[in-house]
């Protein structure tokens, strides 16, 4: 289905609490797909996207949409042409606040559940209908956050640091290393997710208690196989479908942010700049048939990067703007409503992806062998056994030479590793999903969280000699307990600047610091705790060896 416009759907949430203090009046109206936007001293402006969504009131409103009705009209679609092959994405966009994560993630109460865990239930019930003896399913998942332009792993507990972004001739950008973990069922992908959402960048803003600071991608590799036993051929189609939460876009002076929050704002606007510079440039390209050669900047954010085949590739895309319908967000929620104009105006050129992984394969292994042909003809074929590459050829080669050389090996080990992936079975990923999920069951147990062999959490005991702290979140939507752990030398704990965050109204700026010290001999790690302001109202724990 080539050449199909990105839907564009907007979603009115409720007043917030901050907003119904602040006696906020209602300046948004729909009409179907229509929406009007009314400003306290402009004229009204009009609007009209695939799907409107009034979620401001409740659910006895015959207007209200629900988070079922919302999956029913865009995840279904998507999940629809995902069984047909192509490759799909669901992004939601809007400022801090305005109701983004609600609408991909939902809650875990019955009938709040989001976009995501709908599709992903949907899909392996789908899956479980299938009696066609020839056809089988498998499906991967992985699912990383990024951050101050930075990418992470949420699954994987033993993925150090910041990934690499990489673009491949063949495979287009994509994340090095990043964890696909193979799910067997619904079960399977819920604790995974549960697992990443616990692990993702959240902090508090004045527009929003619970903001999310990083963009979210949930990735669901899913993969059909059929028998042909005529041929005695096998023929796949894998889709790939890109499940995206935003960060909030947000103005300094409204969102109240310093320091840290000051700077993390600034890369996410940054990246959601970008992200609109590009939407706009393509919808230009649209409209403009001249234009085809302009230059689209998505490696100018990692972000857009990654998203690069979904905003104008081989994607059938749907973006959900998430609007506040108060007054006091007038501005932001009209920036929201014209980035989502533009991007209607941009077509995808989808294709079914049948059978990639042996088209793949042929391409890669072509790849290596032109790769290996050019070494051998500058006689570097023993750079072929070396795991490095580099200084081992001729020691006369100039600078440049080398400096090709390195390039050469390095694509070579690269294609060879994703030849590898590629051909990896299924009974391999499942042996290698099980080794991540014990290894982070040994990593939480290490940190005092115990897990039980279902993936929930049965409890929170004490760390062998770490000091730390317990603390219950006042937060409803995170009442789980939490542990604080106290590091080497001092930890300042309080509201403002300091390594532990408490909230509360008897929680000062700077409300204490702990010094934790080991013994001379460093034996035992027997620590010692000291509180040098006032006592904060938590338990203390500390072990001797």
């Amino acid at each position: 289905m080539a050449g199909a416009s990105v839907k564009v759907a907007v979603r009115v949430r409720p007043f917030n609490s901050r907003e119904t203090g602040r006696n906020a009046k209602c300046v948004i109206q729909m009409c179907v797909m229509t929406l009007l936007c009314r400003p306290t001293k402009d004229g009204a402006k009009n609007f009209t996207f695939d799907y409107s969504y009034w979620s401001h009131t409740t659910a006895e409103d015959p207007a209200f949409a629900s988070q079922t009705q919302v999956y029913k009209d865009i995840g279904e679609e998507m999940l629809l042409h995902a069984f047909e092959g192509y490759n799909v994405c669901i992004f939601a966009y809007g400022q801090t606040g305005a109701g983004k994560s609600y609408t991909m993630m939902g809650k875990q109460e019955p009938g709040q559940e989001g976009i995501i865990p709908q599709l992903c239930e949907d899909l392996f019930q789908r899956t479980g209908e299938n009696r066609d003896p020839d056809l089988t399913y498998s499906v991967e998942v992985s699912y990383m956050e990024i951050y101050c332009e930075r990418v992470r792993d949420l699954l994987n507990p033993m993925s150090q640091g910041t990934l690499r972004v990489r673009e491949h001739p063949i495979l287009g950008p994509y994340v090095e290393d990043l964890s696909k973990l193979a799910v067997t069922g619904f079960p399977d992908i819920r604790d995974l997710m549960d697992v990443g959402n616990k692990a993702r960048t959240v902090a508090a803003t004045n527009m929003n208690e619970t903001s999310s600071r990083s963009h979210a991608v949930f990735t669901i590799v899913f993969t059909q196989k059929r028998r042909d036993q005529m041929t005695s051929l096998d023929t796949e189609k894998v889709s790939k479908i890109s499940l995206v939460d935003l960060a909030g876009s947000e103005r300094a002076d409204s969102s109240g942010a310093k320091g840290t929050r000051l700077k993390e704002g600034a890369n996410i606007n940054k990246s959601l700049t970008t992200l609109g510079k590009v939407i706009s440039a393509l919808a230009e390209m649209q409209s403009n048939k001249k234009r085809k050669s302009d230059f689209i900047p998505y490696r100018d954010s990692v972000l857009t990067w990654l998203l690069k085949e979904n905003l104008g590739g081989n994607s059938r895309t749907a973006m959900i703007a998430a609007l506040s319908p108060a007054d006091i967000n007038y501005e932001e929620t009209l920036s929201t409503l014209r980035y989502a104009d533009r991007a209607k105006q941009i077509r995808c050129h989808a294709v079914i992806n049948e059978d990639p992984n042996a088209k793949l394969i042929r391409e890669l292994k072509a790849e290596v062998e032109r790769l290996r042909n050019l070494l051998f003809s500058q006689g570097l074929q023993e750079l072929l056994g070396s795991a490095g590459g580099g200084r081992h050829g001729d020691h006369q080669m100039n600078e440049y030479s080398q400096c090709q050389t390195d390039v050469f090996v390095s694509v070579l080990q690269e294609t060879e590793k994703i030849i590898a992936e590629l051909n990896e079975t299924w009974e391999e990923k499942l042996r290698k999903t099980e080794s991540i999920r014990l290894e982070r069951e040994a990593l939480l147990a290490e940190m005092g969280v115990s897990i039980k062999e279902d993936g929930g959490t049965l409890g929170v005991f004490s760390p062998k000699g770490t000091p730390h702290l317990v603390n219950l979140n006042e937060d409803p939507l995170m009442s789980e307990c939490l542990l604080y752990y106290i590091k080497e030398g001092f930890t300042r704990v309080g509201q403002q600047d300091v390594d532990i965050k408490l909230s509360g109204h008897f929680i000062k700026e700077i409300h204490c610091v702990f010094v934790s010290e080991t013994n001379e001999q460093g034996e035992g790690s027997s620590s010692v705790c000291v509180c040098v302001c006032v006592c904060v109202c938590v338990r203390v724990c500390v072990r001797h060896h």
